[in-house]
């Protein structure tokens, strides 16, 4: 059957370009739940401040299908996983309508920030679910869940400790350019949020220029140093 010949084919070429399919299966589902926590956090606080925009286009959900964005959810995280670039993603913004927040700039500092120690929450969680976990010996020819199971747990606390950090970084349109935007003086704010068109090409500068190794990576080593593990 030609069909057999080319999935032949498709393994041995997985298997020369060293790709562990189930790996990058289960890193994207990690990442595309992570997201989906990130983005509906946002919504649900932005909700919660007096703005329901998002929650009336259905963004308070847990369903992953309302937040992901194809290229940046599912095709950029991909080939990143694939190539061993830097891993880059990020799901469709949540919309917020700062004229319905009760104190506007206070309360959009908050909903930017939500997404963020959403991130944190899951990382604390994983790494407390992974000390109470009794993890079995691996034993040739024998089912074991445990193991498998402790690996998920701990690519979760490191995804969703880097998304924190990186989310963080005071550049717009980050989560951590509207935070500082929100506690510069308003004279401040102003000039500051002019970088907000140009925040990608930063970003972009930031991780093909090594800016990354030095703002983003030290802060979640010690993060994840903190964080309760075996």
């Amino acid at each position: 059957m030609p069909f057999l010949r080319f999935s032949r084919a498709g393994l041995n070429l997985l298997s020369l370009l060293d790709i562990n399919v189930a790996q990058i299966f289960i890193a994207l589902v990690v990442l595309l739940f992570s997201l989906t926590v990130h983005e509906m956090s946002h919504a649900w606080t932005a909700d919660r401040l007096g703005d329901p925009t998002a929650r009336l286009l259905g963004r308070v959900s847990l369903n992953p299908l309302v937040h992901a964005d194809p290229i940046g959810t599912i095709l950029f995280p991909l080939i990143a996983m694939v190539s061993g670039a830097p891993l880059i993603g990020w799901a469709k913004p949540v919309p917020v309508t700062t004229r319905y927040l009760r104190h506007p700039r206070r309360d959009y500092m908050l909903v930017a920030a939500a997404g963020p120690a959403s991130n944190l929450l899951l990382a604390l969680a994983a790494s407390i679910v992974s000390i109470v976990l009794p993890v079995s010996p691996q034993t040739l020819g024998e089912p074991n869940v445990t193991a498998p199971l402790a690996a998920i747990l701990g690519q979760l606390l490191r995804l969703n400790v880097l998304l924190a950090v990186f989310n963080m970084v005071p550049i717009p349109p980050l989560d951590g350019g509207n935070v500082l935007a929100g506690l510069l003086p308003r004279s401040l704010a102003a000039p500051f949020n002019q970088l907000r068109p140009y925040g990608f090409l930063l970003l972009y500068a930031l991780i093909f220029t090594g800016g990354f190794e030095h703002i983003v990576v030290p802060p979640y080593r010690f993060i994840v140093s903190w964080l309760p593990t075996k």
